[in-house]
């Protein structure tokens, strides 16, 4: 390239994103890389070359992207990309590039490209998204390419290879070079204790000088995250985002059985809740936080018109607004400054439970790693309220029991929770204990996990096989019984004259939520979801396994039941609830769900045998 063209070429480069997050020498090395390509209309495409994938960076002119069946993917212009889904994904270019107008475009090789990548987070992310982006056809969700259902062991590589920690380095590198791939899984007595990595053997191996003849154990990542085979697709991509990795160890129970690498996911398609949340991660301004929120409640319709899990939506809904938090706290926190201690965000009720539907309020709450002095005091009291008025800002209504961080009741060092919890748990009092359940279904949205697990291990130390506790518990969420009378017919509620229906939510769902908090907290699970807390139980001979497929069936069933209603009144333009009218069912249906209330009513009588017979 000539001399006179550098400047121009640093100057356009370095105000571009995501080019403007490299450092001096990245940006230099790609300019120096780069090469110039002149195409005008009358070529019509641009030539694509399957054996020689770029990425091209459209300096002037203008282009479309269309897939091998004519339809529009992209509009491209100056400052716009093409050619990297292949360089991401390694297939073969099957797109193709329109010119509409005259354009210069830049050419950056495959090699510098993923030099770029490994250098800097930032332009990582920033390709993997537009990926994800590209894939979506036009801007609709169709529910054929939910991804939000795609379970992981559906993408990942299965029969994944694996080494003896023991065995050399130098073996492991082979193995990997032989197989073509960039991980392995590192097992003790068959057990996985590691994964050794590309990254791995860069930065520890060749960049330490380390004798290739040294055991694995010594370069491999320790307790690697991992995940779950039936966990979902976005879940995987999203724990690969939050902690900046590109493989995740997939377990079944303790088994490893394969790997998720973020190859593979982005061969998979993309989907609405993963660029939802990449939108939300990109803004970097409040009012524009809250812009993007108003596309919440279209996702949740697509979800429901896709007859997804509810148990999947849930989660899926609240990975947004567990995003949205985590947004928000970071853009208060570049106002603010940084945080004069730890600290973690808490979800409760729902958002902790990750079974959110529409109607959602706040329920947060703030852990403080020590006490805090008036300044600490002042900062947290800001941060807390900017946070959760932002939340009421993106639709999520202040909580009417004041259950909020901005509450000074609920902003807590790590000692005040733990007498808070304390006193509940070993002098329970009724009404307290009513108040105080939607405490024990709390997760960390914000902050260190190893602070929140000194209060949650505190908590289920004190609940786990605490008699009184227990029963005042189960006493109390017997108080509401499902909505079944005589003859098994349905229980209406009625406001005045007006018939409301069946209350879903705190006749049904809430009832099997407090079933399986007194259960869990009995036997000291950790699990806050009510689907994962019912299948703990009955892996460990807490509850029958007949009894709880029926109460899981049952928890699905209803859910599912209140998201389709409120996908109707949505539709039809009425006030969005948790009421259902039984003659807007068909007599199957009314019979499931008379059969879905019988199984709650049955859990409610073993909690109350198991729990209150004492008492």
């Amino acid at each position: 390239m000539d001399a006179s063209e550098i400047e121009p070429l640093n100057q356009f480069l370095s105000q571009l994103v995501p080019f403007d997050s490299l450092s001096g020498s990245e940006l230099g090395e790609s300019i120096r890389k780069l090469s110039v390509g002149y195409y005008s209309k009358a070529m019509g495409h641009v030539p694509l070359d399957p054996a020689n994938p770029q990425l091209y960076i459209v300096r002037s002119g203008a282009f479309e992207v269309r897939d091998g069946e004519g339809e529009l993917l992209d509009r491209l212009g100056e400052g716009d990309f093409f050619g990297f889904p292949s360089l991401l994904s390694g297939e073969a270019t099957t797109n193709k590039v329109a010119i509409l107008e005259d354009g210069l475009v830049y050419h950056l090789d495959p090699d510098t490209f993923n030099y770029l990548r490994r250098q800097s987070r930032e332009f990582d992310r920033f390709f993997n998204r537009a990926f994800a982006k590209r894939l979506r056809h036009q801007a609709r969700f169709k529910a054929k390419e939910l991804t939000t259902t795609s379970r992981v062991s559906s993408v990942m590589a299965s029969s994944p290879l694996k080494i003896d920690c023991n065995d050399s380095i130098q073996t492991a590198a082979r193995m990997m070079r032989d197989a073509r791939v960039s991980s392995l899984l590192v097992t003790d007595n068959g057990k996985l204790c590691g994964i050794l990595t590309d990254r791995d053997l860069r930065n520890r191996v060749l960049a330490e000088g380390l004798d290739g003849r040294l055991p694995v154990h010594q370069a491999m990542t320790r307790q690697p995250v991992t995940i779950h085979a039936a966990a979902l697709v976005f879940e995987a991509m999203l724990a690969m985002s939050e902690r900046n990795i590109h493989h995740l160890p997939v377990l079944d129970g303790d088994e490893p059985v394969g790997v998720i690498s973020s190859t593979d996911i982005l061969r998979s398609q993309g989907s609405q809740p993963l660029m939802l949340i990449g939108e939300i991660e990109r803004q970097r301004d409040v009012p524009s936080l809250i812009g993007v929120s108003k596309k919440i409640p279209e996702l949740l319709q697509s979800l429901i018109s896709a007859d997804a899990r509810a148990e999947e939506i849930g989660r899926v809904l609240t990975s947004v607004t567990d995003a949205l938090t985590r947004r928000l706290i970071v853009l208060n926190q570049q106002i603010l400054g940084e945080a004069p201690m730890a600290f973690c965000w808490l979800a409760f009720g729902s958002q902790g439970r990750q079974d959110q539907a529409a109607c959602s309020d706040q329920d947060n709450g703030l852990l403080l790693a020590h006490e805090p002095d008036d300044h600490a005091a002042g900062y947290f009291d800001a941060l807390s309220h900017a946070v959760c008025r932002g939340l009421d800002e993106c639709g999520y209504r202040f909580c009417p029991g004041d259950i909020m961080a901005q509450n000074p009741s609920w902003r807590m060092s790590l000692d005040k929770w733990q007498q808070v919890f304390d006193k509940w748990v070993k002098s329970p009092e009724p009404k307290a204990l009513m108040h105080a359940s939607i405490f024990f279904d709390m997760r960390p949205v914000f902050g260190p996990q190893t602070l929140f697990d000194a209060l949650q291990d505190k908590v289920l130390a004190g609940t786990k096989d605490n008699d009184i506790f227990l029963a005042g518990m189960a006493g109390n969420s017997l108080k509401e019984a499902p909505p079944l009378g005589f003859f098994r017919k349905f229980v209406l509620e009625r406001d005045g004259s007006e018939v409301k229906g069946i209350d879903l939510k705190h006749k049904g769902n809430a009832l099997i939520n407090d079933i399986a908090r007194v259960y869990a907290l009995s036997a000291g699970i950790k699990e806050v979801n009510t689907a994962k807390r019912i299948r703990a139980l009955m892996e460990l001979g807490v509850i029958g396994r007949k009894d709880a497929l029926n109460l899981a069936d049952a928890q699905e069933f209803i859910a599912h039941m209140r998201l389709a209603n409120q996908g109707r009144q949505h539709e039809q333009g009425i006030s969005v609830s948790n009421y259902l009218k039984p003659q807007q069912l068909s007599s199957l249906v009314r019979h499931q769900l008379r059969d879905a209330f019988k199984v709650v009513h049955d859990a409610q009588s073993g909690l109350r045998l198991k729990f209150l017979r004492s008492f």
